[in-house]
């Protein structure tokens, strides 16, 4: 026996679907529609009722994938929040600062200057002879002591410069060789530090004075 698939007829489909009647159809396809109309009317069109059980199961289901870890993150994510920054302004001033550091960097190579913290400094010249080094820094109380802060560019063979801008006042300072040896500055007068080392010093007047 071979099985053979008869499509139906897109006549018989509109009269299933309502949308003509038995006596729109030609006379060859009635019966065929006909058979159809019974076999749909033996079909139990009943709504079917849940019972609360089942509706229970499925809240529950719901809520566990509601109070699941990944889906508070994923609501925590992509909630929109309000955001607010405020300037304070012992934070404006060191701001301002980095952006003139990275002018004055990307300047002239030759003569590397730090970028100004307060309206009143002074630019003040170091200048260091130090012919064997391979890198030179200066640290002092104008930048916490950290060298990593105010390298010095050489200038030449022998001498290594920078130029800070520091506020009027005194201020010891030092040169750090290659890292690792302190090394007060022949040019300035000292003052021991109180362990063991001395420390140059630096007295800036007036804006305008210039060190060298």
């Amino acid at each position: 026996m071979t099985d053979k698939h008869t499509e139906l007829d897109p006549r018989i489909a509109l009269l299933l679907d309502g949308e003509i009647s038995l006596a729109d159809l030609p006379a060859e396809l009635r019966p065929e529609a006909e058979r159809l109309q019974r076999l749909l009317g033996k079909i139990d069109r009943s709504p079917v009722t849940l019972g609360p059980a089942v509706t229970s199961n499925v809240m529950a289901a719901v809520r566990r994938h509601a109070a699941s870890p990944a889906r508070r993150f994923w609501r925590w994510w992509a909630e929109p929040r309000e955001v607010r920054v405020r300037l304070r302004p012992w934070f404006v001033g060191p701001a301002l600062a980095a952006a003139a550091a990275l002018v004055l960097l990307l300047g002239r190579p030759g003569d590397r200057v730090a970028p100004a913290s307060t309206r009143d400094s002074t630019l003040v010249q170091f200048v260091f002879s130090a012919p064997s080094a391979h890198a030179v820094a200066i640290a002092g109380s104008f930048n916490d002591w950290n060298p990593a802060r105010a390298p010095l560019t050489r200038a030449s063979a022998t001498v290594w410069t920078i130029t800070l801008p520091l506020p009027p006042g005194e201020h010891q300072y030092a040169f750090v060789v290659d890292g690792r040896d302190w090394v007060a500055d022949p040019s300035a007068p000292g003052i021991d530090d109180g362990l063991g080392r001395r420390n140059s010093i630096v007295s800036v007047a007036k804006p305008g004075a210039r060190i060298l």
